[in-house]
This record gives C-alpha cells, structure tokens and sequence, in this order.
C-alpha cells in the first residue's frame, strides 16, 4: 500500500502552494542526494483564480489581454501549455519518490490519468484518453451543438527530477467554466471544458469528491495497474 501524507489547503493562492511544492520537492531532491528517506506528500486545494503556462506554452493561447483576465498569471516550469484553475476546481499536487514506487514519468503520467478515470466513475462518467490530447476527457455525440463531442474534465501537467515529482492534476468539480473561453486550454484549438457539475446538473460536494479522488489514488497506485508497461 502506498503512504502519503495529504495536506489540504482549502481555498488557497496559486504562489502560496508553489512555494510549499517547492519547499517539499527540494527537501526531497536533498534528502535523496544525501542517500536519505524521502517523504511523500499529496496536496489538494482549490485555487484562486489563476491562469498559468507550461514551459512549452504559448503566451498567444491566452486570448484575452493581462486586464481582461480577472484572474493572477504565472508562467510555470511544468510540462504543458496554459490553463485555468479556480475555485470549485480540485488540484492536487502529489509530491512523490517515484524510485520507491518502481516507476518511469510516463508511468506515473498514466497512473495519474487513470486515478482521475477511476473518481469519475463513481458518478456513472466515463473518463477517457484522447490520442495527442493529454488529460482525461468525457465523449457524448449530443453534448455540443458545434458538434464537438469531446471535452476535457481533468488536465495533467507534472515535472520530475531525480524522480521526485511536483506539480500535478486538476480536475473540475464546479468550476466555473467561463474562464476557459479565455485561453485555448493546453493548447488544443477547438476542444471543450467541461465539470462533473455540467456533466450532472447539479453541483458536487468537494468534499465528497477529495474522498473519492483519494480512495482511487490508493487503488491504482497500489494495484497491478502499475505492471503496464512502457
């Protein structure tokens, strides 16, 4: 089984959890070069509104200028282009030796999809991978009179060193959508966002969600969903 410790933040500023990641991931990154035991750590929390860029983003994806955001920028040294995160939109940033779990990044990258396929169908949704499409998205031939049939609920963007990971996922509960109308999320024109309060009508308790989300990642993470190979 798997040991973690969670740290849950609530409702907190995107550059407030960034430091407490990179406090962690370096006393980690230390107590591996020293041949010491690392620990490993998974936070959740909502953020306030914030748009952030990959490494590999494009500053024109965001499609509104620096005022019309209402919302904080960062650029960011994850994997991925831009996105939005938000209240009533869970983010968890596992903090993870990937050496003790005997795995790669690509992986964990997997593990981490699959933990948020998992969640998702203990609400009757179907998450799914999209080739060249990262994240967990849900199809339906009816949910978009444009004719799109694919949108993103859950987005994933992770960095790695020494194999200890930081950064992570997030997957929208209640968020409020809107803010996606201003940016080309992760850089994919022409795709959806949705939340398992559009998908279901009704709004989701998050704390309701957190258990389950935390049940998965004990479930895949310490299952033979882990033999798959790479």
């Amino acid at each position: 089984m798997i040991s973690f410790k969670i740290i849950d933040l609530g409702l907190a500023k995107y550059l407030d959890v960034l430091q407490l990641q990179e406090q962690l991931f370096n006393k980690n990154i230390e107590a591996k070069t020293n041949s010491a035991s690392t620990t490993d750590s998974i936070i959740l929390c909502e953020h306030e509104p914030v748009f952030t860029l990959g490494k590999s983003g494009k500053r024109e994806n965001i499609l509104v200028s620096d005022e019309e955001m209402n919302a904080e920028f960062y650029n960011v040294n994850r994997g991925g282009d831009v996105t939005f995160h938000g209240p009533g939109q869970l983010v968890v940033y596992p903090i993870l030796d990937l050496d003790l779990l005997h795995i790669g990044l690509a992986q964990y990258i997997f593990l981490l999809e699959e933990t948020i396929i998992e969640s998702l169908k203990e609400f009757g949704l179907t998450g799914e991978r999209i080739e060249n499409a990262a994240g967990i998205w849900i199809r339906s031939s009816t949910f978009s009179k444009s004719g799109t049939s694919e949108r993103k609920i859950g987005a994933i963007g992770v960095k790695a060193s020494r194999n200890i990971t930081m950064h992570g996922i997030a997957i929208n509960v209640n968020t409020d959508l809107t803010y996606f109308d201003k940016i080309v999320p992760c850089g994919l024109a022409g795709k959806k966002t949705t939340s398992l309060q559009k998908e279901l009508g009704e709004e989701i308790s998050m704390d309701e969600y957190k258990k389950i989300f935390i049940t998965a990642f004990e479930k895949v993470f310490s299952t033979p969903a882990r033999s798959k190979e790479y």
